[in-house]
């Protein structure tokens, strides 16, 4: 309640009950939160739990790392041999072989940075939108606990987001790249083994082909997400989307309006409930400047989506013996839905629907038609070479800007 020097006597006995019922509230979530551990730093437990509902894990058999490392090997010289303007000049690729466990260790290392910039974002709109008081006013004794708050929330909201997304995505990914996203320089690639060969039973695959598979594809990926002004313009997209979460107040008290100051721990069990929720959440405080960003985002991502799977196509025929079975089941797999789907759209504003791979795929189809790989392979020659959201859907408008430009 935000304090007014014109109210009488019993209003402001009132507002002294609220802050009186604020501070015991208050003093609650810092024990919950003081005593959450490492989830609240980061993130990993919220994702374990969620990726193997608690249960334990065994450790990756040696020589199926092994194994692995032989394959991965392979794909690299496949595609050294057959796209040599992707070939590497530091050596071959590091490659770690994990669990779900380790997957998420790796993963949620990799997204805190950008997720620490949306946990800043949301919990200041949070406590602004939801408890409707004026925190800038640091000398009123409810501006500094409602601050405090604040920064309290934002230990909450991190490893809420990090691992509710990154627990999500460890249920179904098979590699580092499982989304379209550069990996920091130097980080190895990684396979997730259990799910994949999960997989392969599931779909009938042949065990080693599906390993291969998955080896060629994070080998592409490494190779296009690493060209530096990919890796840069990918990384400023996706940055300005997190800087750009901001709220409406009257939203955010529509979705919180059951949060109760008197409610005490069951009320930060409300909270991790309702941030565990990218819907209520992201939903909430999506703005229109995010509306802007998302286009260019999504139809970066569909024309790098549809080259890798170009060339995976050109080389993966050629070494993979039951290839056209193992992309069938890749492909029914990506139109399945899942949560992590929502979580990724929702909190980094990626769409990896099968529209999206459609329109990558037709856009480098389009550009093949008309000046062949040469001019595909163009895509990667400079900066400004990168496709607008309206050239990936009309190639030919591509091609023209970047002739008129050489």
């Amino acid at each position: 309640m935000p304090y007014d020097a014109f109210m009488d006597d019993d209003m402001a006995d009132d507002m002294n009950n609220d802050e009186d019922a604020f501070g015991a509230f208050f003093g609650e979530i810092i024990s919950v939160l003081s005593g959450a551990g490492s989830m609240t730093n980061s993130g990993v437990d919220v994702a374990r739990s969620i990726a193997n509902g608690g249960e334990s894990e065994p450790n990756i058999d040696p020589s199926q790392r092994f194994k692995i490392e032989e394959l991965m090997r392979v794909a690299e010289l496949q595609v050294d041999a057959n796209i040599p303007h992707l070939v590497r000049g530091d050596g071959p690729f590091k490659v770690e072989v994990v669990n779900r466990t380790l997957w998420i260790d790796a993963m949620v290392s990799q997204y805190r940075p950008l997720l620490s910039v949306i946990a800043s974002k949301i919990s200041a709109s949070f406590i602004s939108g939801v408890l409707s008081i004026d925190e800038t006013d640091g000398n009123h004794p409810m501006g500094q606990m409602i601050a405090g708050l604040s920064r309290m929330l934002e230990t909450l909201m991190l490893p809420m987001a990090a691992g509710s997304m990154v627990g999500e995505l460890a249920k179904v990914a098979f590699g580092g790249y499982h989304l379209p996203i550069p990996r920091p320089q130097n980080s190895p690639l990684l396979v997730l083994l259990p799910n994949l060969d999960n997989f392969a039973k599931q779909w009938s695959l042949d065990t080693n082909d599906l390993r291969l598979w998955v080896c060629l594809n994070e080998t592409i990926h490494e190779r296009v997400l690493s060209i530096p002004h990919v890796e840069k313009r990918l990384n400023e997209l996706l940055q300005s989307y997190a800087n750009a979460f901001a709220c409406d107040p009257a939203i955010m008290n529509d979705e919180f309006d059951e949060f109760d100051l008197n409610a005490g721990p069951e009320a930060v069990l409300s909270l991790n409930t309702s941030l565990s929720d990218p819907e209520v959440v992201f939903g909430a405080v999506r703005s229109p400047e995010q509306e802007l960003l998302e286009p260019e985002i999504n139809a970066l991502t569909a024309a790098l989506c549809g080259y890798i799977d170009h060339v995976m196509d050109h080389t993966g025929g050629k070494i993979i013996g039951s290839y056209r079975m193992v992309k069938e089941a890749m492909q029914r797999r990506r139109v399945q839905e899942h949560p992590s789907d929502r979580y990724v759209e929702s909190i980094l504003g990626i769409k990896l629907d099968q529209s999206q791979y459609d329109r990558g795929s037709a856009f480098v189809n389009g550009v093949l038609e008309r000046a062949g790989s040469e001019g595909l392979n163009r895509l990667f020659d400079n900066p400004v070479n990168l496709p607008t959201p309206s050239e990936v859907d009309a190639p030919g408008l591509w091609l023209a800007r970047i002739d008129i430009m050489d």
